[in-house]
């Protein structure tokens, strides 16, 4: 897929029109931007600092960052539409690369609003080693991922291998918010940037205490009922 470069810019010289550029949809923009910079300040970013970012405008469109996001700034993002157009702002090829990687998510999932890629070093250690990650640690039941982190099967990246291995896990598993991608990292996804942020921190922090239980004998399963526990105690917090 070859994505096309739109001339203007969000928020910069060339500005998108205000029928692009809504009060909403510069909220979610920063919302995303907010979003990279808390996973900077979690520390679950790989040394690189690469990542890319998500955020659904509407039914067809979505707000993607460029492959690097340290120091992200709204104008950076670019718009583009789930059958892999730039509509407007600017993408490198490299980046257009993984356009498909969201839209596959915003098509099976209505309900996801933000989807973030990393290559966070503990779950990435999961990913490399084809292991899914098991849901051990109270945070992954809390924000969302209450079973374990399935593996999509490696492909290219961006390409329509790696696309299909992962439409093909979340219909397998519709419950699931998050994927590891073999030899490549974490995909992860939920209702809004932030909400989506701290459930990659929650799996990376997962992923850690799994390496390091490793060494005492291995980590031990939750007891049976312990995600109706969770929602009974956020539940009685929340009233």
């Amino acid at each position: 897929m070859t994505a096309t470069t739109a001339t203007t810019a969000m928020n910069g010289t060339n500005k998108m029109d205000e029928t692009t550029v809504t009060p909403e949809v510069a909220e979610r923009g920063r919302q995303l931007v907010e979003a990279a910079r808390q996973l900077f300040v979690a520390g679950v970013m790989s040394h690189s600092g690469h990542a890319n970012l998500s955020v659904r405008v509407d039914a067809e469109r979505f707000l993607l960052t460029p492959g690097f996001v340290r120091d992200l700034r709204p104008e950076q993002l670019a718009m583009v539409s789930l059958d892999g157009r730039v509509l407007a702002g600017e993408l490198r090829s490299v980046s257009a690369e993984i356009i498909g990687m969201h839209s596959t998510v915003y098509r099976a999932r209505p309900h996801v609003g933000a989807v973030i890629h990393t290559h966070s070093p503990a779950a990435t250690a999961f990913a490399v080693a084809h292991r899914p990650l098991p849901c051990r640690t109270e945070p992954m039941l809390r924000f969302g991922q209450a079973e374990e982190v399935p593996v999509v099967a490696w492909g290219p990246r961006g390409s329509d291998v790696s696309v299909r291995g992962t439409a093909e896990i979340l219909e397998q598993r519709p419950t699931t918010s998050a994927v590891l991608l073999a030899n490549h990292g974490l995909l992860v996804f939920g209702p809004d940037s932030a909400a989506t942020a701290q459930l990659v921190v929650a799996i990376e922090e997962s992923a850690e205490a799994e390496i390091a239980a490793a060494a005492l004998g291995g980590a031990v399963d939750f007891p049976e009922g312990a995600l109706e526990d969770v929602r009974a105690a956020i539940a009685r917090v929340s009233a």
